[in-house]
C-alpha cells in the first residue's frame, strides 16, 4: 500500500505523551462522504496536556472552526496530496507557517465536551479521504530473543 511506504519514512511519534495515551474512541469511517461515524480517534488529555507534532511538517492552520480551536499540520514528504494531520479542540501554540520537527509542541488541549472524558480529537486526511490516524501511531518493535535451557 502507498502509504505504508510513506509512513516508514516518517519519524512518528505520539501527539501527546506518556506514549501510548489511551484511546478513548476508534476510528470508525463513514460508508459514504456524509454518513455518520468518527473520523478520527479521540486520545485522552486533560485540558493543558501539550500537543506535540508527531512528525515533521509544516502548520497550515491554527484557529477556530466551529467554535473550537483546530491545528492542522501538513506532514514533510507525504506525497500529492500531502498527508494532513488535525488536532481538536486545542489551543494553538504555532502559528500557521510554521515548520516544526517530531515532538514540537504545537498546541494544549482545550477543555469541550466532545468527549465525556477530556480527550483530544485527531484526524488524519489525504485530500478529502479521510484515514485512521491511528497508521501514524508509532509501532513498539518486537524481537525475538535466544531462549537458554
Amino acid at each position: 500500500m502507498q502509504l505504508t511506504t510513506v509512513f516508514l519514512a516518517l519519524a512518528l511519534l505520539w501527539p501527546v505523551a506518556p506514549p501510548p495515551p489511551q484511546i478513548l474512541r476508534g476510528w470508525h469511517p463513514p460508508p459514504g462522504p456524509y454518513a455518520a461515524g468518527h473520523r478520527g480517534v479521540d486520545l485522552a488529555a486533560p485540558p493543558g496536556t501539550p500537543v506535540l507534532a508527531p512528525a515533521a511538517g509544516t502548520v497550515t492552520f491554527a484557529g477556530p472552526v466551529g467554535g473550537r480551536g483546530v491545528v492542522t499540520l501538513t506532514l514533510t514528504g507525504t506525497g500529492t496530496p500531502p498527508l494532513r494531520t488535525t488536532f481538536s479542540p486545542v489551543t494553538p501554540l504555532a502559528a500557521t507557517g510554521t515548520h516544526v520537527t517530531p515532538g514540537t509542541p504545537i498546541a494544549e488541549a482545550a477543555p469541550d465536551n466532545h468527549c465525556t472524558t477530556p480527550c483530544l480529537h485527531w484526524g488524519l486526511l489525504r485530500g478529502d479521504t479521510y484515514l485512521n490516524p491511528l497508521l501514524l501511531a508509532p509501532r513498539s518493535r518486537s524481537r525475538l530473543l535466544p531462549v537458554y535451557d
